[in-house]
C-alpha cells in the first residue's frame, strides 16, 4: 500500500512539472487592446454589430478587421470617439496602432 501512494506521488509529480513547463513555452500572450475596447463597449452583446458579443467586436477592432466604430448601434457617440482615440494612439505589441473612424 505504502508502494502505491509513493508511486501516485511520484506521478502526480512528474505531471505537474509538466504542466508547468508547459505553461511557460505554450501560453498565448493576449492583446491587452482587446480587454480594454471590451470594457468601453456598453456590454449588452446584442450581436446588432454581426459579432457575437461586445469582445467579438472589441476583437475585430483591434485586429482591424472592422474599421467604424460605429458599427455598435447601441453605444454612444461619445464612446465611440473614446475608443476610436484609444486604438488610434495606443500600440500593439508590435508597435502599430490600428486606424478606426467613430
Amino acid at each position: 500500500m505504502v508502494t502505491a501512494i509513493v508511486m501516485m506521488l511520484v506521478l502526480g509529480a512528474i505531471l505537474g512539472l509538466g504542466l508547468g513547463i508547459a505553461d511557460r513555452f505554450l501560453s498565448v500572450e493576449v492583446d491587452e487592446r482587446i480587454e480594454k475596447v471590451s470594457s468601453m463597449l456598453p456590454n449588452y452583446n446584442c450581436g446588432s454589430c454581426g459579432y457575437a458579443g461586445c469582445s467579438g467586436l472589441a476583437e475585430a477592432l483591434v485586429e482591424g478587421e472592422v474599421t467604424v466604430v460605429g458599427t455598435c448601434k447601441p453605444c454612444k457617440p461619445d464612446q465611440k470617439a473614446a475608443i476610436a482615440e484609444y486604438l488610434n494612439t495606443t500600440p500593439g505589441p508590435d508597435g502599430t496602432c490600428v486606424k478606426v473612424k467613430a
